[in-house]
């Protein structure tokens, strides 16, 4: 897999070191058990695997390219890069401007963009008509396009599955720029229909069986335009935002496959590295030993959210979106995914939580994260636990006992 230029303050040199190790170790990718690094006072589980994944790094490679071939130029990017705040917060501190928010809201009018300008494509894709409304203002929108390859594969999935008759659903948060961006471009060839969870694939296959009684109330505004329900639910295929949960799709699929007259495998629309990330907090969580988890991300990335949703399942878990939010007081400003809201815990690490012998807490974050913020992290929780071995130590005695 070719590696990326990425900005080396993105970087850090203790999680490439133990990344390097791994890959060498189990080249294959079939050992989803955590890294064990013993610092004496407290043990850290690090995930298998964990932080950008390849279509992240290739976005961001991309975006910072634009920015050093065109130093006097406007750089428009259509919405966030990537769902982490640090990495957008360094493109918009190099001048770069955002035309839309998260949810597709105006932050900077369209109508301040020319020909001249360089309009950077998200990794999340975009949808045919924001496509067309570039293109007829005349920019290239195909030279600085960050989209992920694993999402186009997802569209030429769908467009394929409407050149053989197939309604397209889409397993994903209708909000999400992925989502929009796989349902317009599914909807150029065929019917579509956007999922949000198991409930819902349940409730859709009920009524495929037994009638569209309430069709229209639970998927309002989430039906391509002319959607009929007696027509496009007889044969259908099945991808998915590829920060979902890869199981809960899989699920999805099984459950709407068995009310559908023909089924079309899709299978091989997955994200991998989603399903890497997944498959690796469910063997730390398995290998046991951890007290609590540390979930590093930002608060909207959907496949971080996900992470923590199987972590707090099992363990005690906490979403940072970096160092930043554990104050050295020992105030920890987490993000609680149902509330949707920061809660603060006071005395993180000491006076909340009482630990029966020497500590182990599980860290990893999603595939947007920054390995820097990730070290920040782990150093946050090593000064929680003065008097322990220091990390090169530790990392040597590691690469050792790993050889």
């Amino acid at each position: 897999m070719r590696s990326f230029d990425i900005p080396d303050h993105f970087r850090s040199p203790i999680i490439s070191k133990v990344k390097a190790r791994r890959k060498e170790l189990d080249v294959r990718k079939v050992d989803f058990t955590p890294t064990l690094l013993d610092f004496g006072n407290v043990k850290i589980q690090l995930a298998r695997h964990f932080g950008f994944c390849f279509g992240v790094e290739n976005a961001i490679e991309i975006a910072y390219k634009a920015i050093i071939e065109n130093p006097d130029k406007q750089i428009f990017i259509l919405s966030q890069m990537i769902h982490n705040p640090e990495v957008n917060e360094d493109l918009e501190s190099r001048g770069v401007r955002f035309l839309m928010d998260t949810k597709g809201r105006e932050l900077t009018p369209i109508s301040q963009v020319t020909a001249d300008d360089v309009v950077i494509i998200p990794a999340f894709g975009t949808t045919l008509e924001m496509q067309n409304k570039l293109c007829k203002i005349g920019v290239d929108i195909s030279k600085y396009d960050t989209t992920c390859p694993f999402v186009e594969r997802v569209w030429k999935r769908s467009e394929q599955l409407g050149g053989d008759s197939f309604t397209v659903i889409i397993h994903g948060k209708p909000d999400h720029e992925e989502t929009r961006a796989t349902f317009s471009h599914a909807s150029k060839n065929a019917a579509a229909l956007v999922v949000v969870d198991l409930n819902e694939a349940q409730a859709l296959a009920k009524m495929m069986v037994e009638g569209s009684e309430g069709f229209d109330q639970m998927f309002k505004g989430r039906t391509s335009e002319g959607f009929d329900f007696n027509r496009d639910l007889q044969n259908i295929g099945v991808v998915n935002q590829t920060t979902m949960i890869a199981s809960e799709t899989q699920t999805i699929a099984d459950i709407l496959k068995e009310a559908s007259i023909e089924f079309a495998n899709t299978r091989d629309t997955l994200c991998y590295a989603t399903n890497d990330n997944q498959r690796s907090t469910i063997g730390a969580l398995d290998e046991g030993g951890a007290d609590l988890v540390i979930v590093v991300g930002g608060y909207n990335s959907s496949n971080t959210s996900h992470i923590v949703e199987i972590c707090e399942k099992v363990k005690p878990t906490y979403f940072v979106r970096n160092e930043l939010d554990w104050g050295d007081n020992g105030e920890l400003n987490h993000f609680d995914i149902h509330k949707q809201k920061i809660v603060v815990t006071e005395g993180f690490l000491s006076e909340t939580t009482d630990f029966k012998g020497v500590p182990t807490i599980l860290l990893t974050s999603g595939a947007s994260c920054p390995d820097a913020s990730m070290e920040r992290v782990l150093h946050k929780i090593l000064n929680s636990f003065p008097g322990g071995k220091d990390v090169e130590s530790v990392l040597n005695i590691w690469a050792k006992k790993s050889s």
